[in-house]
């Protein structure tokens, strides 16, 4: 601990006999320190919080646009601080007295760029962080982006909505002439080469409903040749007449009920059930003809009476005949439609081939006009909504704040910084000169360093002249270090006081 002691002394001693140079070391390196921190701009920042909520009163499928709420948000996001809004900003607030040209601008919104910064701390909620050169400015610039977003979205969805309305009327005119000069044409061309052909639409068309014409007319036909074939078969294995009993004959009211029982007959043949209203009413009427029968005088006749059932396939007979010949007569008329489609087709298939291309132009035509009278409802219905409600609600939470310390530099840490390392460059260039300098400031130094002992040593005797130029040179040095420590606290003066005007 001694040898530690005496080396401390020793070092003290050498420091102190060099302070002069120490101390201008420290001046030095302070005033220059202090001279770059002074040059250094200082950066205010201004944060302000929002929230923004996404609303609409239409679902997805009538806004002509999926919701997408976090895409939304990311958009609000990255609109804010676009180009076109930083401009705006730029000539809004104070920062137009600094521009003389379009390129002042541009440096001064690219400038803007870096220091504005919108971070997301939750869903819904943004943070904006503005740094400028003055708290006002940078205030300023805070509260004018938030003014410019709420000034857009209160208008700028419904000038989108109008100017797309506008562009919608636009082409649904054009589309609407094009369409009707489409159906000029088409009708046109229907006058002109198909106005005596059967059927409806292109001649490919026609012949395809003939032909499925054709076809239902032949299952029907050939359903009504085979129910006329069954009649005709019972027909044949049904007698024409039913022979009385001893030839005997009856009266009108005979013939009557001789005539209900062949209309039951006929009924039944059709496949009417009992509960049928026709067969209820037959089977009434043939009760009382029976009656009335029972109680007619009879007669002798050589001949029988009318097969009722005979008679009723007679009818039916006459029936599924006529629905024969009808059904042919409506094949031949579909054969020869078909056969003149057929002929057409094939004189001149120019004429096929320019219908199929006028058809597709009209279809297409149309369909462009339907999607976008289509687009136009569900946009002019998203207007109104738009009309009654914001699409975007925009609350500011904690409005810009005024800033009354720089964000940067930090100009006290950085004099304290620079004193300390002033300090530290004067005490170790003394003492490093020390350490280079061959001196012995005691006799036991000596003594190592030559290896020799030393007999005695000899005080230093100092007159009182010296002793009073010495005390002078005490008090410049003394009064040259508290200029120092002054001009630190001066400066941190200087600081306080500019932070005080700036806010």
């Amino acid at each position: 601990m001694t040898g530690i002691y005496d080396e401390a002394r020793l070092a003290l001693h050498a420091i102190w006999t060099r302070r002069w140079l120490a101390l201008a070391a420290a001046w030095g390196v302070c005033v220059a320190g202090w001279l770059v921190v002074s040059q250094i701009p200082s950066r205010y920042e201004s944060r302000a919080r929002v929230f923004v909520q996404m609303q609409t009163l239409l679902p997805a499928g009538l806004t002509g646009q999926p919701q997408d709420q976090n895409a939304d948000i990311d958009r609000i996001r990255q609109t804010l601080v676009s180009a076109v809004n930083l401009e705006k900003v730029v000539r809004g607030t104070d920062l137009a007295n600094t521009v003389a040209s379009d390129r002042d601008v541009a440096d001064r919104v690219a400038s803007l760029a870096q220091n504005i910064k919108v971070t997301s701390t939750q869903d819904n909620l943004f943070e904006i962080t503005t740094s400028a050169a003055s708290p006002k400015l940078a205030r300023t610039v805070t509260q004018k982006l938030i003014d410019i977003f709420v000034e857009q979205n209160l208008a700028g969805d419904r000038t989108q909505t109008s100017q797309s309305l506008a562009f919608l009327d636009k082409q649904l005119a054009t589309r609407q002439q094009q369409l009707q000069d489409a159906e000029s044409k088409r009708a046109d061309f229907q006058n002109r080469y198909l106005g005596s052909l059967p059927g409806t639409g292109s001649v490919a068309d026609r012949i395809g409903a003939a032909r499925a014409q054709m076809a239902q007319v032949d299952g029907d036909l050939g359903a009504a040749q085979s129910a006329l074939s069954a009649v005709q078969g019972q027909m044949a294995a049904t007698p024409q007449t039913i022979a009385g009993a001893g030839g005997i004959t009856g009266g009108p009211a005979r013939a009557r009920l001789a005539a209900l029982q062949g209309q039951l007959a006929d009924a039944r043949a059709r496949g009417f059930t009992d509960a049928h209203p026709d067969v209820v009413a037959l089977k009434s009427q043939l009760a009382s003809a029976q009656a009335a029968a029972r109680g007619e005088p009879t007669g002798v006749a050589g001949g029988g009476t009318g097969n009722p059932l005979y008679l009723s396939l007679q009818s039916m007979q006459a029936d599924k005949q006529s629905q024969v010949a009808a059904l042919r007569i409506r094949r031949n008329q579909l054969q020869g439609d078909l056969d003149l489609l057929n002929s057409r087709l094939t004189e001149d298939p120019e004429v096929a081939a320019e219908q199929g291309k006028i058809e597709r132009d009209y279809q297409v035509l149309k369909d462009q006009y339907d999607q976008l009278l289509a687009n136009r409802e569900q946009i002019a219905l998203r207007g109104q909504a738009q009309s009654q409600t914001d699409q975007v609600k925009f609350s500011v939470i904690d409005p810009p704040t005024t800033p009354r310390v720089p964000s940067a530099p930090n100009r006290l840490l950085l004099l304290t910084g620079v004193l300390l390392a002033g300090l530290a460059a004067g005490i170790g260039g003394a003492f490093a000169l020390g350490q280079l300098r061959a001196t012995f400031a005691t006799a036991p130094k000596l003594e190592r360093a030559t290896g020799l002992t030393v007999i005695g040593s000899i005080g230093e005797v100092v007159t009182r002249t010296q002793s009073d130029l010495r005390a002078k040179h005490l008090k410049i040095f003394g009064g040259a270090t508290a200029g120092l420590a002054l001009a630190y606290v001066l400066l941190l003066g200087i600081e306080f006081l500019q932070r005080g005007m700036a806010a």
